[in-house]
């Protein structure tokens, strides 16, 4: 293994323990303690506001959630049972979130975009003994508040939703929470000082860490706002920025491009939106520019992570933004990375990640968590190469490889390059059976716009990528990728189900 370069971060106040994990010195304790430090200095400061919704200020948040913990605890909810949330996002959610932490149970958000199969699974598989559920009252009662909870305890259990088969529940500690919270504040360049001024837009779903443990629980332990779009559009989008007064955004590159493309945009006042970041998907350079452009007051960056390691594993600062838009940043603060097994030609191999966001397994899977954890390390799937500024570079998915007649290409850098071709929306990039060769490159593709042109795409492609790399096979689609609930393109069913015709390209 070698040292891990964390980039331009602060590193103080960091001790490496004996099992040679690297810890944020003097944290809460709990999520309780957290957000209770929160409600004390900021009572009257907003917590959450649900646009078109309910606003709760600090006081108000405390109040509510803490019955819903005594609600609970009548209904027989005893500290480390499962309560699930099946609401849609928005002040409710954040009240039963909050209520289960605080009566001691182990929250379980599920994801809403789930079949009823999926969903039956999860609240089996976990042992749910309470669902909140869309259109009935949450649980009240006396107020109640775990204060017993360390660091090492579950607080959560999010269910990772794979390509394939079930999905896994991720159990998430205290501790996990509590480093991913002092991580973002950290990379975002957050001041503590100016918590109750801070305004989160949250325009991704809470059931996925991004939206629940980047931002929510970020705002919730600096005292600062989080505004929920319960459902993502546009036009209410840039509305939110405006009227909210939002200074912080986290979302995909695909809502930025729909919202500087958006008529609206050229009214938008931007200059008090002071930190853009992205993440989840390739995003082209030229998209880079134009959210700096956009956003001409903002630093921006690109974060990578996993359900995991509690959401955040690397960061790419502003700085690095532009020149680097192919990276993910460097490690963390407190994050180890390394790679296994890597090619020796190319650097690539899996990416491993240690820390202490790092989740101690999957819940009733012990033969899933004794294959992903091994000697501390996270064995991600992911493919990928660290340069030697430290940089990671994601090239894929280890599944998802294509052994082009012993020549290996990657699909996610042929859909990092897809990704500024133009006139195309999405892309996706599998591997076409040949029986010379194995496999060739097939792509599918949405086109963005009539004047797409099969032809342009490759000659683009050509000045980008290796020969080899450029797909032989192109199958256009006039309806969206396949995806998952959890938004992953669906690559089993592209391979089988795609018609791909005649190759473009003969070699």
């Amino acid at each position: 293994m070698t040292e891990t370069k964390h980039g331009p971060f602060d590193l103080t106040g960091i001790t490496r323990g004996p099992d040679g994990v690297a810890r944020y010195d003097n944290m809460p304790e709990s999520l309780v303690a957290a957000v209770r430090a929160s409600v004390q200095a900021h009572p009257e400061v907003e917590a959450v506001v649900e646009v078109d919704g309910p606003r709760l200020t600090y006081a108000q948040l405390w109040e509510r959630a803490s019955e819903v913990a005594g609600g609970l605890r009548e209904r027989g909810i005893a500290p480390g049972d499962r309560t699930a949330i099946l609401l849609p996002a928005g002040a409710d959610w954040v009240c039963a979130f909050l209520g289960s932490v605080l009566a001691g149970a182990i929250v379980v958000p599920v994801n809403t975009r789930f079949a009823e199969p999926e969903v039956d699974y999860v609240l089996t598989d976990c042992g749910a003994t309470y669902v909140f559920k869309e259109g009935e009252p949450l649980p009240s009662g006396p107020a109640t508040v775990h204060d017993e909870a360390v660091r090492t305890d579950p607080a959560a259990i999010f269910y990772t939703s794979g390509t394939t088969g079930f999905p896994k529940g991720a159990i998430t500690t205290h501790e996990n929470f509590l480093s991913n919270v002092e991580t973002a504040i950290r990379v975002l360049e957050l001041d503590r000082a100016d918590g109750p001024s801070l305004r989160n837009l949250i325009s991704v779903p809470l059931f996925h860490v991004t939206g629940c443990n980047t931002q929510l629980l970020v705002q919730l332990s600096l005292g600062g706002t989080t505004v929920i779009l319960p459902a993502f559009e546009t036009r209410g989008f840039l509305a939110a920025i405006a009227e909210e007064r939002i200074n912080i955004l986290v979302t995909v590159p695909a809502i930025y491009s729909l919202a500087i493309a958006h008529p609206d945009f050229a009214a938008l006042d931007t200059g008090r939106v002071l930190r853009v970041a992205y993440g989840g998907a390739p995003i082209a350079p030229a998209l880079v520019a134009r959210i700096k452009e956009a956003f001409p007051s903002a630093k921006v960056g690109n974060g990578f992570g996993l359900t995991e390691v509690a959401s955040i594993a690397t960061y790419l600062p502003h700085e690095w933004s532009t020149e680097h838009a192919d990276s993910v940043g460097f490690a963390v603060p407190v994050v180890d990375l390394a790679v296994a097994d890597a090619d020796p030609r190319t650097g690539v191999g899996e990416l491993l990640v240690r820390g202490p966001n790092r989740v101690p397994g999957y819940w009733n899977k012990p033969e899933a968590t004794a294959s992903a954890i091994v000697d501390g390390w996270l064995h991600t799937g992911d493919l990928a190469r660290i340069d030697d500024e430290g940089l990671v570079h994601i090239v894929d998915r280890a599944k998802d490889m294509i052994n082009r007649g012993g020549e290996n290409v990657y699909c996610v850098e042929v859909e990092n390059a897809l990704a500024g071709a133009p006139h195309v929306a999405e892309a996706a990039v599998v591997g076409v059976p040949d029986d010379v060769l194995g496999e060739k490159v097939g792509a599918v593709v949405v086109p963005s716009s009539p004047s797409f042109d099969v032809a342009a795409m490759l000659d683009y492609l050509d000045q980008r990528l290796a020969d080899f790399k450029v797909p032989q096979y192109v199958a256009v689609h006039d309806t969206p990728l396949p995806r998952n609930p959890g938004g992953k393109v669906l690559k089993k069913a592209l391979r089988e189900e795609t018609a791909w015709g005649a190759p473009v390209r003969g070699r």
